[in-house]
C-alpha cells in the first residue's frame, strides 16, 4: 500500500468508484443478455416452436432410441479422437523439444502445417479428396484422423509451453541427480507440465467433443446428423428447433459431465500418493518432482540401511 491506494503485482485493485462502475456494468449486462434471451424465448412461442405439433414426435421411442445411438456414436468418435490427440500431442511435442535440429525442424514443421488447416477441410479432403486417387475411408475414420491430426497439435504446443515454463533448474537438478535426458524429461519435467497444464488439456478435449459435430457434413451419423434429419422430416411438421434443443442440451451435459471429470483428475493428481508419502516426504501444491525423487530415494537409503542394522 502506498498513499492509501490497494495495488497488487499485476493490477492496482479497483477503488469504490471502480467498483461501482464494474457493478453498474455487470448489472448491465446481465440484463443485456436477459433481454435477448428472453426475446428469443419469446419469438420461440410466436412461431409456435413449443407447439404440441412441433414435439409430438419425440413422443415416439424409436426418436429417443436414435438420439442414444447418435450420442454413442459422437462419444465413440471423441474417445478415439480423444486418445489419438493425446498420444499424437506428447509425441510431436517431445518431438519439437529435441535438441537434434533433424528432429526438431521437421516436427515443427509437421505441427504448423496441421495447426494451418481447418478441421472441416481436412474432413472434407479425407472423405470426398482421398476417392479420386482411389481411397475410399468411412466418415467415422475422416472425423477421427481430422480431429488427431488438429488437436494433435494443438496439445503439442501446450505440451512444449508447459515444459519450457519450467524452472531451468529442474532439468539441470535431474541431471545432477543422475538421470540422462529420457528420464529427465519422462519422469521431472513432464509431469510437471502435465500437471500444470491439466485445465488447457481438458479444455482443448473439450473442443474435440464439440468438433464432432462437424462430422454431419460428410454424413457421419453423430448428434447433429440426426438432429437435422429428425428436423427437416415434413412428417412430423419439420421439428428443427426442438430437435436442435434437444441434441444442444446433450451436448451441454457431455461438457459438463468432461468438465466434472476435469476436476476429479485434478484433485486426484494434488492427492496423488507421490505428494502425500511417508514423514520424510516433502509435501504441499509446490513440491517439484526433483525433490520428491531425491527425498524417496533418501528415505530409501535410510529404510535400507536401518533394515540392514536390525
Amino acid at each position: 500500500m502506498a498513499g492509501g491506494t490497494m495495488t497488487s503485482v499485476l493490477y492496482d485493485v479497483p477503488g469504490p468508484r471502480a467498483r461501482a462502475r464494474n457493478r453498474i456494468l455487470g448489472v448491465l449486462t446481465i440484463v443485456v443478455v436477459a433481454a435477448i434471451l428472453g426475446f428469443v424465448i419469446w419469438r420461440f412461442f410466436e412461431t409456435g416452436q413449443f407447439s404440441a405439433e412441433k414435439w409430438y414426435v419425440f413422443s415416439f421411442s424409436i426418436v429417443w432410441v436414435n438420439f442414444a445411438k447418435a450420442t454413442l456414436a459422437t462419444l465413440s468418435a471423441f474417445a478415439a479422437a480423444a486418445v489419438g490427440s493425446l498420444i499424437l500431442g506428447f509425441i510431436l511435442g517431445v518431438g519439437r523439444l529435441s535438441d537434434h535440429s533433424w528432429v526438431r525442424i521437421p516436427v515443427t514443421w509437421i505441427i504448423e502445417v496441421l495447426r494451418a488447416i481447418p478441421v472441416l477441410v481436412f474432413m472434407l479432403l479425407l472423405y470426398y479428396g482421398l476417392p479420386v486417387i482411389g481411397i475410399k475411408m468411412e466418415s467415422y475414420w475422416a472425423v477421427v484422423i481430422a480431429l488427431v491430426a488438429y488437436n494433435g497439435s494443438v496439445l503439442a504446443e501446450v505440451v512444449r509451453a508447459g515444459v519450457e515454463s519450467l524452472p531451468r533448474g529442474q532439468k539441470e537438478a535431474g541431471y545432477a541427480i543422475g538421470l540422462r535426458k529420457s528420464g529427465v524429461m519422462m519422469l521431472i519435467l513432464l509431469p510437471q507440465a502435465i500437471r500444470a497444464m491439466l485445465p488447457v488439456i481438458i479444455s482443448q478435449l473439450v473442443v474435440t467433443l464439440k468438433d464432432t459435430a462437424l462430422g454431419f457434413i460428410i454424413t457421419y451419423p453423430e448428434l447433429l446428423y440426426y438432429a437435422k434429419l429428425l428436423g427437416s422430416d415434413a412428417r412430423y411438421d419439420s421439428p428443427l428447433i426442438p430437435a436442435a434443443l434437444i441434441a444442444g442440451a446433450i451436448y451441454v451435459t457431455l461438457c459438463l459431465i468432461l468438465s466434472y471429470i476435469a476436476f476429479l483428475v485434478q484433485r486426484g493428481v494434488k492427492r496423488s500418493p507421490k505428494v502425500q508419502g511417508g514423514a520424510p516426504l516433502p509435501t504441499g501444491d509446490e513440491v517439484t518432482d526433483t525433490e520428491l525423487i531425491v527425498a524417496q530415494r533418501s528415505r530409501r537409503r535410510t529404510d535400507q540401511a536401518t533394515g540392514g542394522g536390525a
